[in-house]
This record gives C-alpha cells, sequence and structure tokens, in this order.
C-alpha cells in the first residue's frame, strides 16, 4: 500500500565537489567498478548515485565538498552529469549542470531566455531525492508514536451526525472530551504498542492518523467538528490530538550513527509478514541512543538455535549481516526506518548494528 504513495516532498541536497578538503587516502571508498561520469536520470536518488561509485553509500560526505562557486550546489537535477577526477592523488566529483539546473532570465519582449545574474525563473524540473520516498511519504508527515498515557486522556468520537457510526471527509461529528487549544486537530487510532523484546520496557503506542478536522462549536464537554479530509472513515472511540507541529524534512543525509548502536526490527509496517527492499520497519532504539533522521544501520540476520550435541546445551549461531536501513524519523525511545537493500529475507527480531 504504501509503496504507491505519491512523492509529494521535496527535493534531497546531495553535496558535490570540486576538491578534496582531506589528505586521507580515499581511494579505498571507491567501488572497483566505478564509473569516470554518470549522467543523472529522473527517478534517481542519492543512494543509488552513491552506490556506483562507493562501496559505503553512507560515505559520501567523504568524497563530495559543497562547491560555493555553482549555485544550489547541494541539488542535483536530471541532467547533470558527475565526472569522477583526481586533485593531486585524491578523487572528487565535479558537477556539470545540464539544463534543468540551471537558471535563466526571461526576455520580456522576445520571450527568449538567456543566461543573466539579473531576474531570474527557476525551471520547474525537482532535484532527485536522498531515498525513494514513496514509502514513507505518510510516516513522514502523519503517523506519530506517544505514550499510552497521552492517548488514553485524549477526547474520543463518540457518533457521528444523524447517529452514524463512521464517517468521512465532509461530515460532522462529535466528540467527547477536554479539548486543547491547537488550529488544527487530528484523528487518530490506537494502534500497535511497542516493547523493548528484551527488557519489555513500553517505548511507545503508535497514534494512526485517520484524518482531519476543525472545531465547529463547544457546549460543556461536548465538541461538534467538521471532518475536513480523511485518509480512511473515523469511528466511534478514535481519538483526537492537536495536529503534531514539527518540521518535516524531506532532505536525509547519509551518515553512520556518532554512537554505538546494537538494537532489533520490533516490527514492520503496512500489513506485511516478510520484509523486504522498501519496508518500513521500527527499531527499538531512539533518540535517547543518538539516532538521527539519516542515520544508516547494517541489517543482520539473527542466528539460529542449533544443539552442541558434545556440551550437550542450545547455542546461538552467530548472526550474518543481511541488509541495510535508513532511519527517517526518530522518537525518544524507537525509530522508523526504510529497508534501503537486502541480500536475504528478513524478519522481526533481526539485529541492527553500526554499518
Amino acid at each position: 500500500m504504501w509503496k504507491s504513495v505519491p512523492v509529494l516532498l521535496g527535493a534531497a541536497l546531495f553535496a558535490v565537489a570540486v576538491w578534496a578538503q582531506s589528505t586521507e587516502n580515499l581511494e579505498p571508498l571507491l567501488r572497483a567498478d566505478h564509473p569516470d561520469a554518470y549522467t543523472v536520470k529522473k527517478g534517481d536518488t542519492l543512494w543509488d548515485i552513491s552506490g556506483r561509485f562507493l562501496q559505503k553509500p553512507w560515505q559520501w560526505p567523504e568524497l563530495w565538498r559543497a562547491n560555493p562557486q555553482v549555485e544550489n550546489p547541494h541539488l542535483i537535477f536530471p541532467g547533470d552529469t558527475l565526472r569522477l577526477v583526481y586533485i593531486g592523488t585524491q578523487p572528487s566529483l565535479v558537477v556539470d549542470r545540464g539544463d534543468a539546473s540551471r537558471t535563466y532570465k526571461a526576455s520580456p519582449s522576445s520571450g527568449d531566455y538567456k543566461m543573466s545574474p539579473e531576474i531570474r525563473a527557476t525551471p520547474l524540473e525537482s532535484s532527485i531525492p536522498a531515498i525513494n520516498l514513496e514509502a514513507i511519504q505518510g510516516f513522514l508527515v502523519q503517523n506519530r508514536v506517544v505514550t499510552p498515557a497521552v492517548l488514553d486522556a485524549a477526547p474520543y468520537v463518540i457518533q457521528g451526525d444523524s447517529e452514524r457510526l463512521v464517517v468521512g471527509g465532509g461530515d460532522r461529528l462529535y466528540v467527547r472530551g477536554a479539548m486543547p487549544e491547537s488550529e488544527s486537530y487530528s484523528f487518530v487510532r490506537r494502534g500497535e504498542l511497542y516493547r523493548d523484546p528484551v527488557t519489555n520496557e513500553v517505548l511507545g503506542l503508535e497514534a494512526r492518523y485517520i484524518g482531519l478536522g476543525r472545531v465547529v462549536a463547544t457546549e460543556a464537554d461536548i465538541t461538534t467538528f467538521f471532518v475536513t479530509s480523511s485518509r480512511e472513515e473515523v469511528q466511534i472511540g478514535d481519538r483526537v490530538l492537536p495536529t503534531e507541529e514539527r518540521k518535516v524534512d524531506s532532505t536525509f543525509f547519509p551518515s553512520a550513527p556518532s554512537n554505538q548502536v546494537d538494537g532489533q526490527l520490533i516490527a514492520v509496517l503496512g500489513g506485511v509478514t516478510q520484509i523486504g527492499q522498501y519496508d518500513v520497519v521500527v527499531i527499538n532504539r531512539g533518540e535517547r541512543d543518538g539516532l538521527v533522521p539519516g542515520n544508516v544501520l547494517a541489517i543482520y540476520k539473527r542466528g539460529a538455535l542449533a544443539r552442541d550435541r558434545i556440551a550437550k546445551e542450545t547455542v546461538r549461531l552467530p548472526s550474518e549481516r543481511a541488509g541495510i536501513l535508513m532511519v527517517f524519523r526518530s522518537f525518544e525511545k524507537l525509530s522508523y526506518g526504510l529497508v534501503l537493500a537486502t541480500e536475504r529475507p528478513l524478519a522481526v527480531n533481526d539485529e541492527v548494528k553500526n554499518p
């Protein structure tokens, strides 16, 4: 379902180099079969392009540096050509701009376009995103993780207009409870309660987004709402929370975590059982563990249990690396991640570690 969500988010930042600023030998970062040049195509992602040049795509900042002489140096557009060059002994990438990334001056008399530093019009062609955004758009903007107490105390839907049990966009409904002040409200439904598989600590409760509404009138503890939009039908018992005010980042900087991370996949979203590329997963590590959006983690297939017939005991075999993911949203105790690549089928309880 999530894989068909349209890409509505902005383009990602992509740093490019004109010279290498480090004396460290960067040659080992390159793939043996890397191209000398690559022309960016519509549908490309930063991750895919990085993987053409680098053995580990999240190490792109080591090779690419922003060039202040180029307008919008962080944006890469379809039609741009990336060339691998050497400054001394150090590899670096330079960008040859295509038509989509240039700005022009419009001539009112002729309608022609020519290069100029004056009145500018930017082409509509979007720059490339860092990762495939289709799979995560809904989770970036709408779903959230709260404590159970927050949802239990939230106002709730008691019925729709004309005693209807379910309502949708354009309908009215009635909500009971103390209404916090907000300019906009979200209807949410209780989702999965996440617990740490090792400590059994409650990590958070998923508040699944259903729709948006605005207050029409309030009398005592009953509030009349108009449903402005809905992703699915609003039902009796759904809760009302102030619409979350947060900056929606559509830009990600692939990077290794700053701290040591040892965690697990504790859930997969979207109604699937097998975890594969572009699936959204939940990790039992979050902001308190130093995870931030853009962090890349390696996924290890959890080793099977084996019977040691000599020692007469059960032992767990070593875990084997099986994929990679990028964190795109982090909460205090857990994070959402997007699986970018897999080498074998993954499952809940598989391990995540520093790449």
